[in-house]
């Protein structure tokens, strides 16, 4: 595949969902060929599966049936969306990826980082990000965050624990010392300005040395 994939990943009300768009943008404007997508979803299949997933009124849904749905998702909108774009030279923009899975259904869930990074590398064949940003933010502000976007679509996910957030929080971090290279950080806390002006800083740097 001769395109680059970028994913976007961060505990809830991080923010990264909007610098995505932000960063199409400006990667539009230079006249570079561009998609945002998003997982779970991004294809017509992945979409009905996020439905089932992120239901606030499924909260009997079993853990390892959670993390099955979501590689199942992941592996339809590859199927569909992302490796054809890809595959023509394009930049794909994705909010979540495995990393996702192995901190909200590897260590939140306890189900274990291997038997869920087992499971995803299955439906992704293996495939990676050549690079991902990880949008940091203490769970206290996200939270605070979601409550007051009015807009924003309320999932199962928010209605977890404090403590369930912090153990995301922590499983990205430790995610990303042991991913120097492929993962880097972005302080989530400050204006949305000064986040969108770093992930740009990252991802423009990136792509020039390629």
């Amino acid at each position: 595949m001769s395109g680059i994939f970028i994913t976007f990943e961060g505990g809830e009300g991080a923010g990264k969902t909007t610098v995505l768009q932000k960063i199409k943008q400006k990667l539009e404007e230079e006249g570079r060929q561009v998609i945002a997508t998003r997982e779970p979803g991004g294809s017509i299949i992945a979409e009905k599966i996020r439905q089932i997933i992120l239901d606030p009124a499924h909260t009997e849904m079993d853990r390892r049936t959670e993390a099955l749905l979501y590689a199942a998702a992941r592996r339809q909108h590859l199927a569909e969306t992302v490796i054809p774009y890809l595959n023509k030279g394009g930049i794909v923009l994705c909010d979540r990826f495995v990393d996702s899975s192995l901190v909200y259904q590897g260590v939140a869930r306890g189900i274990g980082v291997e038997e869920v990074l087992n499971l995803n590398l299955f439906a992704t064949e293996g495939m990676l990000p050549d690079l991902t940003l990880y949008f940091d933010i203490e769970p206290e502000k996200g939270l605070a965050r979601i409550a007051e976007h009015k807009g924003r679509e309320y999932n199962r996910l928010d209605r977890e624990s404090l403590v369930f957030h912090y153990q995301v929080r922590e499983a990205y971090l430790e995610l990303q010392k042991k991913a120097p290279e492929r993962i880097h950080t972005i302080d989530a806390s400050d204006s949305l300005e000064e986040v969108t002006r770093r992930a740009w800083q990252e991802i423009s740097g990136f792509l020039k040395n390629k």
